[in-house]
């Protein structure tokens, strides 16, 4: 098996793990934490720590990378969230908002560092392949990422429902051990280390387009977390009154299906542009797809306040959000590596991944606030806006065969 192939392989299983007990160990905090009384707002602000230093981890991450390793980072990462999953196991007169908080943190710089660790690793270790290749291999990463991390939120609830919290965080925290001791036997150190030690300076992007494309990435993973991440899972649970592991399994399927649609979008957008099916995707698809995806979030939203029957609607509404918001978001994962230049790809990655985290923190805190004060109609009229951004946005990016990187 071709050397890169097989690195490409091994990180790629890594980060499935890791995002197996990511998805969980959420499900986990969100549904415990609103048993145990705790408001949508406090839920939300459980996670403030969790997005707050992902914003510094994937800025100062893609930097660390370029300077030890890929491999190295993503390991690092791997380690900190076994800490974070046991951090919670002890008992809840110690599970203070603050110490929750300090523990997500811990998951949060994990999370990042072994996400911006297994992206970049992708180009490193494809070589020179051409952009049809690239987006093919790095939506077929995400996709299947987000497919189990789908796979996490049900784990999550289901363990929650049989074993109880703290036995369900010491089973996720075993496993991910073992997965971090095989992936350092099996990979090469050094991926992705840049020949010469880079200056922090030169984590800021001097190209436009990569500058363009996290702002357009802030606003849209803030739209679907604006009503995804507390609102709608307290709202199936208290409104709906669906339990823990109808929950868990409806936002798993989800999630799962929204991975196997962005595993396949290259080859939906090559089935959609068969005049052009040798060109890549660039800024013409990235603004025609956030265009369309903020259609949805309006409709739910009036649908629901017309009294149409709210089951219905939720789960119609989600799975068309989802296909469409898969799209945009195996776009943009594609146009970050299509944009950047071998040598820089670490940086770059972990600069794009602090817009999207920091998109992600916007949308959770605004997702308990909103939801507490304005229901689930109001965070999906404010998806709808942050949406129409990441389009307007959209309108600064190049096709990137005219990007010259520097």
């Amino acid at each position: 098996m071709d050397q890169g192939l097989r690195n490409y392989l091994v990180v790629t299983a890594g980060y499935w793990a890791f995002t197996i007990t990511d998805g969980a160990i959420r499900m986990l905090v969100v549904l415990y934490f609103h048993l145990l009384g705790y408001s949508p707002f406090e839920v939300a602000m459980l996670f403030l720590f969790y997005e707050f230093f992902g914003i510094i981890t994937n800025l100062v991450g893609g930097w660390l990378g370029a300077r030890i390793g890929l491999n190295l980072t993503m390991h690092i990462g791997m380690a900190m969230q076994i800490v974070a999953l046991t951090a919670l196991t002890v008992p809840d007169s110690w599970l203070s908002v603050s110490y929750v908080m300090l523990a997500q943190a811990l998951s949060g710089i994990a999370k990042d560092l072994n996400k911006m660790s297994a992206k970049a690793s992708v180009k490193t270790m494809l070589g020179n392949n051409s952009g049809s290749a690239l987006f093919k291999w790095v939506a077929l990463l995400t996709g299947s990422k987000n497919a189990l991390k789908g796979g996490g939120f049900f784990l999550g609830a289901v363990l929650l429902e049989w074993i109880g919290f703290r036995a369900a965080l010491a089973t996720l925290a075993g496993l991910l051990f073992i997965v971090l001791l095989i992936t350092m036997i099996l990979l090469p150190s050094g991926i992705g280390k840049m020949k010469s030690r880079p200056k922090f300076s030169q984590v800021f992007s001097n190209i436009s387009a990569i500058n363009w494309l996290s702002a357009a990435r802030f606003f849209l993973f803030a739209s679907r977390d604006i009503w995804f991440v507390v609102a709608l899972p307290v709202f199936l649970y208290d409104t709906l009154h669906w339990s823990f592991t109808e929950v868990g399994a409806f936002l798993a399927l989800w999630i799962i299906g929204y991975g196997f649609v962005q595993a396949g979008t290259p080859k939906l957008l090559q089935l959609s542009r068969k005049s052009h099916h040798n060109k890549s995707p660039g800024g013409r698809s990235a603004r025609l797809w956030a265009f369309i995806l903020a259609l949805f979030p309006v409709s739910i939203a009036l649908a629901l306040q017309q009294g149409w029957p709210a089951d219905a609607v939720i789960i119609i509404g989600l799975i068309l959000f989802g296909l469409v918001f898969a799209i945009n978001s195996a776009l943009h994962s594609y146009l970050i590596l299509a944009y950047s230049d071998d040598d820089k790809v670490a940086m770059n990655v972990g600069f794009y991944y602090m817009a999207n985290a920091a998109g992600r923190l916007t949308g959770t805190i605004l997702s308990g606030w909103l939801y507490q004060t304005q229901g689930l109609e109001g965070c999906l009229y404010w998806s709808t806006g942050f949406i129409l951004m990441a389009t307007l946005l959209s309108f600064t990016l190049p096709e990137p065969e005219t990007i010259k990187n520097g």
